[in-house]
């Protein structure tokens, strides 16, 4: 006999739609079932009833027999057997229909009394456990209600423990409610065999002891049939207890829990930032009028790039988000605890949800932003996520000595460009950038409020255009002018602008905060370097986004190990204390360039020598007969990497490779 269908009474404490789905299958069969038993204990009572239509009642009987392979039960693989029997049994009653006259005790004893058991005890108890469950999942969805209106500013750990408190207890009374009629519903499919075959078996042993009619045929026919019968029962019943016990056992184990798993934000499993699926409850924000909104509690989980939402009693999820190249993080709404918002890559679409406890909030954020850069896609998901976290975590772990930076790099001598050379002895980290300096990762402002921001000494620009006479194209007079295609990573302010081991630990927390952040995107400006100054140009518009006197930049390295990212620092002066030449400031500027970063930085220390062979003719002349000249007389360095974009193309925005 296969094994019946069962419901995992480790998923009772989840209490996942799958599960209430798979529920509703089990409800749905037992209603069914319910349905048959009445009609065939009706049947059973018209035997017993009208002894004198026993013919009759016995031919409807084999024909209900008959209908049991009609039912259609959604449990029903696996009842082969039982249909065979009961068809065997229904051609016996056929052929046996003018023997059962005289069979009412017999009937009543072993064929009515035991159907009539099967419904009033265990169908019944299906009924009064289904109404139990419903209240304890009724209790559990109103405790959990007050709990997500817990506020977060104004906290009562009065209240807060007493809405734990209230939860925890709805919530094990809901699990227990549940573990009881999943057991119930587990042992009915068993117990469904057995109440089906043990009437007949009943029925036809009285028909065979009470009728003493010399059928020697008849008996020895079924003699072999009923032990099958006999041993088959007594194997479901076997398997009835065993699966008994194994519940028992199982539900004992699931209660033995500590009270922490019933309660909310008492997880003891430390937080899984690599992971790719997730799914568990959220309370998603929906507006309900102009200004008022309403919070529901449903199912989420991630599927592909897709963000799935199944409402309880459905079938199947449907889609709410795509996930890729969306941007996740945490926000303050209403009052409440562990809100974060989910915003499509257009920014025409988001939504507001809110985590269950810390855990799962943090999870949530992470295992988003691992689909939201497409991490699926790739042959092993879980080896890259768990690679980019372990990335991201050295990524803002402090480096303390940059000298052991030097001994773990392949190529520590490659970024000697110019510049004062570093000490023997390299600073801390602490010493170069104060810990939690704020990060600017876009030039989008004027320029006079980005000098404030950074305490630099950059040149204010005309929006229309026009810039200072000291750097404008039209006066420039310079000898070198060398055009590079960048992209803007970031800036912050430093403490020392003398050694380049600044430019070193602002690279390094300039990507640990975009990775941090999942900031990818940046925008691909112009960098000319000239003998008087640095400027960086929009290719769309050719305005001056921002400049630097050469003279400002005190330090310009490229990174020791991936040669596409450069900066440089600029001197400017704080005059926030109050005195009358200002305090120096110093500010590092981080790019990633289109070719090696050596030759940005090449071109900005010659045009620091130019600017100081200008003090002697004799030396500036030595300098441009060893240099390859233009045409127009100016130094011939590189070729033009600009492309179209230097002809006011407008190019797209590009995600960073660093």
């Amino acid at each position: 006999m296969p094994a019946a269908h069962k419901l995992l009474l480790e998923e009772a404490l989840q209490d996942s739609p799958q599960t209430r789905s798979l529920l509703s299958v089990f409800e749905e069969d037992a209603g069914t079932l319910t349905d048959y038993t009445n009609q065939l204990l009706q049947s059973m009572q018209r035997v017993y009833g009208a002894q004198s239509e026993m013919g009759l009642a016995t031919e409807q009987l084999s024909s209900q027999l008959l209908e049991y392979e009609k039912q259609n039960f959604a449990l029903g693989k696996g009842d082969e057997e039982v249909i065979s029997t009961l068809q065997q049994f229904a051609r016996t009653v056929g052929e046996l229909n003018t023997l059962h006259s005289e069979l009412a005790s017999q009937m009543a004893d072993r064929m009515i009394f035991p159907m009539i058991q099967f419904r009033e005890k265990d169908l019944t108890e299906i009924s009064t456990l289904r109404e139990v469950f419903g209240i304890a999942s009724d209790e559990h969805e109103a405790a959990m209600v007050k709990y997500s209106r817990l506020p977060k500013k104004k906290e009562n750990e009065k209240v807060k423990a007493e809405l734990v408190g209230e939860v925890a207890y709805s919530r094990r009374k809901q699990h227990q409610a549940s573990m009881q009629y999943y057991c119930a519903l587990n042992a009915l499919q068993y117990r469904k065999r057995v109440a089906m075959l043990e009437p007949m078996l009943g029925y036809t042993q009285a028909q065979i002891h009470f009728y003493k009619k010399g059928m020697d045929l008849v008996s020895k026919k079924m003699d072999s049939f009923l032990v099958s019968v006999s041993s088959m029962t007594q194997s479901i019943q076997a398997q009835l207890d065993s699966e008994a016990e194994a519940m028992r056992l199982t539900q004992r184990e699931l209660l033995s829990m500590e009270d922490t798993v019933y309660m909310p934000d008492r997880d003891s499993v430390p937080v899984n930032r690599t992971l790719i699926q997730k799914a568990g409850y959220l309370n998603i924000r929906n507006k309900t009028g102009l200004v008022t909104t309403a919070w529901d509690r449903l199912y989420f989980f991630t599927q592909g790039g897709n963000l799935m939402c199944q409402p309880r009693g459905a079938v199947a999820g449907g889609m709410v988000l795509d996930l890729d190249n969306s941007s996740v993080m945490a926000v303050e709404c209403e009052d409440r605890r562990y809100c974060f918002q989910i915003t499509s890559p257009s920014g025409k679409t988001s939504m507001i949800l809110q985590a269950e406890s810390k855990k799962e909030y943090e999870e949530w954020i992470c295992t988003l932003n691992n689909i939201s850069r497409q991490i699926y896609l790739t042959d092993n998901p879980e080896a890259v996520a768990i690679r980019l976290n372990q990335t991201a975590i050295q990524a803002v772990t402090p480096i303390t000595s940059f000298e052991r930076r030097g001994e773990g790099s392949p190529n520590p001598d490659r970024a000697k460009p110019g510049g004062v050379q570093s000490s023997s002895s390299a600073p801390e980290a602490e010493d170069l950038i104060v810990p939690g300096t704020p990060i600017q990762f876009d030039i989008m402002l004027p320029a006079s409020e980005f000098q404030d921001q950074n305490r630099v000494g950059g040149r204010r620009t005309n929006p229309f255009g026009e810039t200072d006479d000291d750097c404008s194209p039209e006066s420039d007079d310079s000898l070198l002018q060398q055009v590079f295609a960048v992209r803007f990573l970031g800036s912050m302010a430093v403490r020392s602008g003398q050694t380049q081991e600044v430019i070193y630990e602002a690279i390094r927390q300039v990507l640990a905060a975009r990775a941090i952040h999942n900031i990818f995107r940046t925008t691909e400006s112009h960098l000319m370097v000239t003998s008087s100054c640095l400027r960086l140009i929009d290719p769309r518009t050719q305005v001056t986004r921002i400049s630097f006197q050469l003279q400002e930049v005190t330090q310009f390295a490229a990174h020791q190990e991936n040669g596409r990212l450069m900066g440089f620092v600029v001197e400017g002066r704080d005059w926030s204390e109050g005195t009358e030449e200002g305090e120096p400031s110093f500010s590092a500027f981080v790019f990633e360039s289109n070719t090696e970063g050596e030759k940005i930085c090449y071109t900005i220390s010659l045009g620091k020598d130019i600017i100081e062979a200008k003090k002697d003719p004799k030396a500036l002349a030595q300098l441009m007969k060893n240099m390859p000249l233009t045409n127009d007389g100016k130094f011939l360095l590189l070729d033009s990497e600009t492309g179209d974009t230097a002809n006011g193309g407008a190019p797209d925005e590009e995600e960073s490779e660093a």
